[in-house]
């Protein structure tokens, strides 16, 4: 179980201009992501060092982005002006987590500005819905190579930690495990919830140095 990526909810001034305001602080180019048409969502992807990356996402005007988990969580969150939505946890055994959450994961699919369609399976955004600290999880069916974070390997930005307003043990619970630190690659900093919990903060290790947004 690993980090896969972090989810940014376009702000006011959309999808373009949020992920400009990002690439200023980060250093980085961000490359488009495409469509999920089965979500009503699009993406921009900054690629990061470590199989990580960062997406910045908006809602579409298209009957799935209010019927869909994925897309009414984005479409909540830009309307409160954007910002950090969740964040999401790569499984081998997506099995165990459908058992746990007793219920199936959804297909997903986009197809990046390079044209080769990205597959994968997800799960857990009704549960980032109703408790903003939770990642969601997915399971690649594409090859490792195809992976977002492929083009980010020479970048040098890479995520180091998260801030998380929550309950650790809430978050080992929706895991599945006791392990002390059960996303070894990164620190995830926690803070009391003051009202809604969720992720605060994402601090990233770049050539210039540390940039937390």
């Amino acid at each position: 179980m690993h980090l896969d990526h972090v989810s940014f909810a376009s702000e006011h001034d959309g999808l373009q201009a949020t992920a400009a305001r990002i690439s200023e602080k980060l250093g980085i180019e961000p490359y488009d992501g495409g469509v999920h048409p089965r979500f009503g969502t699009r993406n921009l992807i900054f690629p990061l060092a470590d199989g990580h990356y960062l997406e910045v996402v908006e809602a579409l005007e298209h009957p799935a982005a209010l019927s869909t988990p994925f897309g009414q969580a984005v479409r909540a969150r830009s309307e409160l002006g954007g910002g950090w939505m969740g964040w999401c946890v790569s499984v081998d055994d997506l099995g165990s987590v459908e058992d746990r959450l007793e219920r199936k994961a959804v297909d997903g699919n986009r197809t990046p500005d390079d044209g080769v369609e990205l597959l994968w399976k997800q799960i857990g955004v009704k549960g980032l819905i109703a408790d903003p600290q939770l990642p969601f999880f997915i399971h690649w069916l594409s090859p490792a190579t195809q992976h977002p974070s492929a083009r980010g390997a020479e970048s040098g930005v890479t995520i180091s930690a998260l801030e998380i307003a929550g309950d650790r043990d809430r978050l080992r619970e929706w895991l599945g495990t006791d392990e002390p630190k059960p996303i070894p690659e990164i620190s995830i900093a926690w803070t009391a919830p003051h009202g809604t919990p969720g992720l605060m903060s994402v601090t990233f290790e770049t050539p210039r140095g540390p940039i937390t947004l």
